[in-house]
């Protein structure tokens, strides 16, 4: 009885939070609660209109204020509400600052009229327009102090970003150590068993019975060797490890089917995460040209600056690249990983350029 009992207890449907009576006002659209509030100041003026003149005043001066104080602050958020509209930036900040100071600088005038007029408003206009300089020259800079939870967000971004990069140096030094592994271990005894089966063969002679078995054993040894040194090459090219970018890039384009003129120079070793994903990107583009347009002229570009590198690859061929193609598609996600973009574009008349941007900030 009481197994059921607790079966139908935990079937009941959990009740709704209690909402109170401010709940779905703070829940609302800001926009719509701008709307309620300046249909508010238009009844309040209204009323407040209709009564002052029912009761015989010869003058609009207290209605007058009650439509400028309710409609300067609905005013105000107005202008705030527009200017948040416009992404993120120095714009939005010039935005909003221009609708809040017109706003200010309308109410004082109004004010100032109101009051029989004076110079004074002057110095406020002055001293507003000083304090929303000031603060406008902070919001650009960004040199605004920003609030606690804001800070503790953007200390956990930038230990993120820095660790994401140690681990992806530290991926690309193991890479390398593992392909001098391979060329220091695997391969030499591959080429060593290579070299014995070669004697071998020149011993035995073509009458030997195990002279065939000798010959493909010894092909088979070479087929190997080709495959570990294309296998190591791809984990990490040893020209990249030993001279840096600009040579390994150099060695690509004197490999390559066709023509290629290589452009820049980088004054210091990169981060080795940042190098390989150049690499990659020359490497593939050069590839993607071979294939499609082994008739065109390349042009590498290497570049850095403002903390970042740039790589280019561009040709004169036909164009028409497919961004999602398989290489370029991983292309993009190797260059991603850094926090870079990838972008490809068809040149005109004709032609491809494959461009990659890559933080290289030590």
């Amino acid at each position: 009885m009481s197994s059921v009992a607790g079966d139908l207890t935990a079937q009941q449907p959990e009740r709704p939070p209690r909402r109170g009576r401010l709940t779905g006002l703070r829940d609302a659209h800001p926009g719509a609660l701008i709307s309620a509030a300046g249909l508010a100041v238009v009844v309040a003026g209204l009323a407040c209109t209709l009564v002052w003149a029912l009761l015989g005043a010869d003058t609009t001066y207290w209605p007058v204020w009650v439509w400028i104080g309710g409609g300067a602050p609905v005013a105000a958020a107005a202008a705030v509400r527009v200017s948040w509209r416009i992404p993120a930036g120095p714009a939005r900040w010039a935005s909003a600052h221009a609708g809040v100071g017109a706003v200010a600088a309308t109410l004082l005038a109004c004010i100032w009229l109101l009051t029989g007029g004076g110079f004074w408003l002057a110095w406020v206009l002055f001293g507003m327009g000083l304090a929303l300089s000031v603060h406008a020259l902070l919001a650009f800079a960004d040199r605004l102090p920003p609030r606690p939870r804001e800070k503790v967000l953007s200390a956990r971004v930038d230990e993120l970003v820095r660790t994401r990069r140690a681990a992806l140096d530290e991926q690309a030094i193991a890479l390398a150590r593992i392909e001098r592994d391979l060329h220091d271990g695997a391969q030499a005894r591959l080429v060593a068993l290579s070299l014995a089966l070669g004697r071998a063969e020149q011993r035995l002679g073509e009458d030997h019975d195990a002279a065939p078995l000798v010959r493909d054993a010894r092909r088979e040894a070479t087929a190997a060797i080709a495959e570990l040194r294309d296998l190591a090459r791809g984990i990490a090219p040893p020209m990249l490890q030993e001279r840096g970018l600009v040579a390994a890039v150099e060695a690509l384009a004197h490999r390559s089917s066709v023509a290629v003129d290589v452009r820049g120079a980088l004054p210091d070793r990169l981060p080795p995460s940042t190098e390989r994903a150049a690499y990659f990107v020359v490497a593939e583009s050069l590839t993607n040209v071979a294939k499609h347009a082994p008739d065109a002229r390349a042009t590498v570009s290497l570049f850095a600056s403002d903390g970042a590198l740039w790589v280019e690859v561009a040709d004169d061929g036909p164009g028409g690249a497919d961004p999602a193609g398989t290489g370029l598609l991983g292309l993009r996600s190797r260059v991603e990983a850094l926090d870079g973009r990838l972008t490809v574009t068809d040149l005109d008349p004709t032609g491809t350029r494959v461009r990659a941007e890559l933080p290289c900030a030590s």
